[in-house]
């Protein structure tokens, strides 16, 4: 049975935070807000609970997990990024924003989307990311919530589908499923791979 906190949407509870993370660096998974939507994180390269996520998505081996940042200071170790490159993440993050970027030498295979060896990246604007973030160092590996006929809303909705799968929930009220916009910056062209949430109005 999942662990359910609800945590203040615009001042996360410190001590509830240390909670979130506690589990995170134990190799747990949990469901979190953003401000896209759901979605399901787990510690850097935890191997363990990457899989966990795959078969509760039930993705392919070879998904493209996200790097979710806390702010653009770690992306040159996980991610090769030029100058034009890094203006634009800096111009438009924190947001409801996927980059796809090529990925750094030395990181594992684990966390890069197979052959074409791109990692996704984000920043997010929620502050419970941001204080989950802050307080874990590390950034978190990440997929949206997307499970077919179900949507969700809030902890609630998350807790009726995963409760027996994960192992936290966190409930900060109300929070829309819309998917982040994803755009490729791992060549020298941008290219919309998905128009969501995140405005395309200064990047086009």
């Amino acid at each position: 049975m999942s662990l359910v906190l609800n945590i203040h949407q615009a001042n996360p509870e410190k001590r509830l935070i240390n909670k979130v993370t506690e589990i995170v660096q134990n190799g747990g998974v949990i469901a979190y807000p953003t401000d896209s939507g759901y979605a399901l994180g787990c510690a850097l390269g935890n191997k363990g609970a990457m899989e966990r996520i795959l078969g509760i998505r039930q993705l392919k081996r070879h998904h493209h997990f996200t790097l979710m940042l806390k702010d653009l200071s770690h992306v040159g170790e996980f991610a090769k990024l030029n100058n034009s490159g890094f203006r634009l993440l800096k111009k438009i993050l924190p947001g409801a924003y996927t980059f796809i970027l090529e990925g750094a030498k030395d990181i594992p295979n684990r966390l890069l989307n197979g052959k074409r060896k791109t990692i996704g990246v984000r920043v997010s604007s929620n502050m419970i990311v941001q204080a989950i973030l802050e307080d874990l160092v590390d950034p978190m590996m990440s997929v949206s919530l997307i499970m077919q006929g179900y949507e969700f809303y809030n902890g609630n909705d998350v807790k009726t589908v995963l409760s027996n799968s994960i192992d936290l929930i966190i409930d900060s009220g109300h929070c829309p499923p819309e998917p982040t916009s994803v755009i490729d910056i791992s060549k020298d062209e941008i290219i919309i791979l998905r128009e969501g949430a995140g405005s395309l109005e200064s990047i086009i």
